[in-house]
C-alpha cells in the first residue's frame, strides 16, 4: 500500500471513531428511567408506560434491577399476571386491567430500577422507585467530664445520634443558633453510619471543639436534615450545655439576708468567684483586739453560718480562694459586718417600794449601736402608759402594785427589741379577793377550796380546818393557797375560814359550805347577799344561785286557777237544779257585810277533804263538827 492509502486507511478509522463516539444519527439515545417515591411500609404503583396500544401490554415482562444485575420478578400472559419465585413473589399484583404493577410493603432494599418489556424486546420501560423513612428524634450526649478551656486540640463537645432512617440524613451542628463548619484546631465534625438489617440507617456524629469562658453557657444542639415524598424536613435535638472549665480572675465575699442585720438573725457568709470550678475556699476575719486575720469554721459547703447573729460577730471579714489547678491565691476585698443589737436594758430601781398615796420614778437605759426608743407598758394589760426613759406614778393605790415592762427599741431596724420587766410593790397588810364565799358541796366528797391573798410585805396563809394545802406564787405580792379537804358533817357546820397575815396586818376569808341537796330549797326561801370584797379581783369562781321569785308565781297562779274552775261548774249545776238544795241539808251562814259579795257555793258531803279544805280555807270559815250531809254556804248581800 502506498503512501497515499495509509493515510486514507488512518482518516478512515478516525471517522468511525467519532461517529461511533458520537453516536449515530437516528439511533435513539437511552431515556432517563420514570422517578416512583414512596416511603417504608407503604405501596408503590409501577406503571408501565410503553407507547404502543394497549392491546400490546397483553404480553409483558417486570424485571427488577440491582447492582447492575436483571432479574425477572412478574409476567403477564394474555392479560393474566404472575410472580416469579423469589423476594417479590408475595408482593406483586397487577390493577387498571394490567398497564400497572403494585408493590406492597415497600422497604429500603425496594430502593431500584424496575423495568417492563413488551414482546418485542426493543419495548421496555424504565422506573426508579426511591425509598424513605424519616429517622427517629434526635438525641444528644453532652461531655459531662467538661472541657478546660487550656486545652490546646478540639475536645469532644457533643454526641448527635440519629437512628433508623433512610437514605442517610445529613446533620448539622449549632452553637446559639448559629451552624458550625469545620474549622482546622478549633472545630471538627466526625460522622459515621451504620445499616440495620431492616436496611435502615443509623447515624452518628461528634462534635469537637476548642472552648473560651465565653461558651460556659453556650446551647449546642444538632439538626438531621431528610427527605420524603412530601419534601425536604428537619428534626432538632434538645439544647445542652458542656460543662467548660477556666481559672478565677476575681473573688467576692456575699452575705445573707441583705439588708440591715440584727441580732438572733440567721446570717450566713459565703465566698465566690469567676472561676469553674471554684477554687477551694476559706474565710478569715480580723481579731479586734490583735488587729491580725484569724481564719474562721465552715460547713461542708465552705459558708460561715452565724445562728444565732450576735454583736461580737460583727467585724471586718474576706475571703481567700486557692486555684487547685493552676495553683494561684486570689483575695477578696474586706467587707464589714455589722449585726445591730440592743443589750443590757436596765430598771433603776431594780425592786421599787412604795406606800400608798406616794409617787414613784423609775429610770430605764440601754444599750445599742443605733439610737434608742423607750416605751413603758403595764405588764398584765399591754397598755402603753409613756414614752422616753422615765416612768412617774403619781398617788399610788394598791392596785397600781404589780409588773411594768420598759422596751427599748431600734426604729431603724424592724423587730430589734429589748425589754426589762420590774415589780412594783404597795406597802399595806393583806388585801384578800372577798370576806366571804358560798360553796355547794356533796358530803364525804373530796373538795379544793381556794384562798387568795395579795400584799407587801408578801403574805402567808393558813386555814382553820385540817387538809393538804399548797401555795401558788401568782406575782412577787400574790399568793394562792389550794386546800385539799374531805367533805364531813363537821366542815359542813363550821365552815372553813382562811387567814392571810404578814407584818402590817392580817385578813380573813371565810367559806360557807351547802349542800347540793339543800340547793332547791334554799333557793327558793333565801336571798344570798354578796359578799364584802376587797379592791381585787377574786380567782375564786362563785356558784350561781337560779332565781326562785318565777318558780313561787307560777305554783300561786296555778292553784287559783284550779279553784276557780271548780267554783264555776259547782256553780253551773246549781243553777239548773240538778244539785238538790233542801233547807234541811243547809246552814245558813251569815257574812259580816264587807263579805256579801262573795258566791254561794254548794258542797256535797262526798267531796274529798283537800277539796273541803281548800273551800272553807277561801272563806275563811269552818264547818261545824256536827254537821253531816249536804252543806251549803249562803253569801248574801
Amino acid at each position: 500500500m502506498g503512501r497515499s492509502g495509509l493515510i486514507c486507511a488512518f482518516l478512515l478509522a478516525v471517522c468511525c471513531c467519532s461517529r461511533r463516539a458520537a453516536g449515530v444519527p437516528g439511533e435513539a439515545e437511552q431515556p432517563e428511567p420514570e422517578l416512583v417515591e414512596v416511603e417504608v411500609g407503604h405501596t408503590a404503583l409501577l406503571k408501565c408506560g410503553l407507547s404502543h396500544a394497549q392491546g400490546n401490554l397483553s404480553h409483558v415482562d417486570w424485571f427488577s434491577v440491582h447492582k447492575e444485575k436483571r432479574m425477572p420478578i412478574f409476567r403477564v400472559r394474555q392479560g393474566q399476571g404472575q410472580s416469579e419465585p423469589g423476594e417479590y413473589q408475595n408482593r406483586l399484583s397487577l390493577q387498571d386491567k394490567g398497564t400497572t404493577l403494585v408493590l406492597t410493603g415497600i422497604t429500603p432494599h425496594d430502593d431500584r430500577i424496575f423495568t417492563c418489556q413488551g414482546k418485542r424486546r426493543a419495548q421496555e420501560h424504565r422506573i426508579r422507585l426511591r425509598v424513605y423513612k424519616a429517622p427517629e428524634e434526635p438525641s444528644i450526649q453532652v461531655n459531662t467530664l467538661g472541657i478546660s478551656v487550656n486545652s490546646k486540640e478540639p475536645v469532644e463537645v457533643a454526641t448527635c445520634v440519629g437512628r433508623n432512617g433512610y437514605p442517610v440524613p445529613q446533620v448539622t451542628w449549632y452553637k446559639n443558633g448559629q451552624s458550625l463548619k469545620e474549622e482546622k484546631n478549633r472545630v471538627h465534625i466526625q460522622s459515621s453510619q451504620t445499616e440495620e438489617s431492616s436496611g435502615l440507617f443509623t447515624l452518628r456524629s461528634v462534635l469537637q471543639a476548642q472552648v473560651s469562658k465565653e461558651d460556659k453557657d453556650a446551647q449546642f444542639y444538632c439538626e438531621l436534615s431528610y427527605r420524603l415524598p412530601s419534601g425536604n424536613h428537619m428534626k432538632e435535638s434538645k439544647e445542652v450545655t458542656v460543662p467548660v472549665f477556666y481559672p478565677a480572675e476575681r473573688v467576692w465575699l456575699e452575705v445573707e439576708p441583705e439588708g440591715m442585720l440584727k441580732e438572733g438573725d440567721r446570717v450566713e457568709i459565703r465566698c465566690l468567684a469567676d472561676g469553674n470550678p471554684q477554687p477551694h475556699f476559706s474565710i478569715i476575719k480580723q481579731n479586734l483586739n490583735t488587729r491580725e486575720m484569724e481564719e474562721e469554721r465552715t460547713d461542708d459547703n465552705g459558708v460561715l453560718v452565724l445562728d444565732p447573729a450576735q454583736k461580737e460577730h460583727s467585724g471586718r471579714y474576706e475571703c481567700q480562694g486557692l486555684d487547685l489547678e493552676t495553683t494561684t491565691s486570689l483575695q477578696s476585698d474586706q467587707q464589714e459586718l455589722v449585726v445591730n443589737y440592743v443589750s443590757d436594758v436596765r430598771v433603776s430601781p431594780a425592786a421599787p417600794e412604795s406606800q400608798e398615796g406616794s409617787s414613784l420614778t423609775l429610770n430605764c437605759e440601754a444599750e445599742s449601736n443605733q439610737d434608742l426608743q423607750f416605751q413603758w407598758l403595764r405588764e398584765k394589760t399591754g397598755k402603753l402608759l409613756a414614752k422616753g426613759q422615765v416612768l412617774q406614778l403619781h398617788n399610788l393605790k394598791r392596785e397600781e402594785g404589780g409588773g411594768y415592762r420598759c422596751l427599748a427599741s431600734v426604729p431603724s431596724v424592724p423587730g430589734l427589741n429589748r425589754s426589762q420587766l420590774v415589780n412594783v410593790a404597795i406597802f399595806g397588810p393583806p388585801w384578800m379577793a372577798s370576806r366571804e364565799k358560798k360553796m355547794w358541796v356533796k358530803e364525804n366528797s373530796v373538795l379544793n377550796l381556794s384562798c387568795e391573798a395579795s400584799g407587801h410585805p408578801r403574805p402567808s396563809i393558813v386555814w382553820s380546818v385540817h387538809g393538804m394545802a399548797s401555795e401558788q406564787d401568782q406575782e412577787p405580792q400574790n399568793v394562792l393557797s389550794v386546800l385539799n379537804v374531805l367533805v364531813t358533817p363537821e366542815l359542813l357546820e363550821t365552815g372553813a375560814e382562811c387567814v392571810a397575815s404578814n407584818s402590817l396586818g392580817r385578813n380573813t376569808t371565810i367559806i360557807f359550805l351547802e349542800l347540793d341537796s339543800n340547793r332547791t330549797t334554799n333557793l327558793s326561801t333565801s336571798t344570798i347577799s354578796p359578799p364584802a370584797r376587797a379592791n381585787s379581783t377574786s380567782t375564786e369562781k362563785k356558784l350561781t344561785e337560779p332565781e326562785s321569785k318565777g318558780v313561787v308565781i307560777v305554783a300561786v297562779t296555778v292553784c287559783v286557777l284550779v279553784l276557780a274552775l271548780l267554783g264555776a261548774v259547782l256553780y253551773f249545776f246549781h243553777k239548773k237544779g240538778k244539785l238538790p238544795c233542801g233547807r234541811s241539808g243547809k246552814q245558813e251562814i251569815t257574812l259580816p257585810p264587807s263579805r256579801k259579795s262573795e258566791f254561794v257555793v254548794e258542797v256535797k258531803s262526798d267531796k274529798l277533804p283537800e277539796e273541803m279544805g281548800l273551800l272553807q280555807g277561801s272563806s275563811g270559815d269552818k264547818r261545824a263538827p256536827g254537821d253531816q250531809g249536804e252543806k251549803y254556804i249562803d253569801l248574801r248581800h
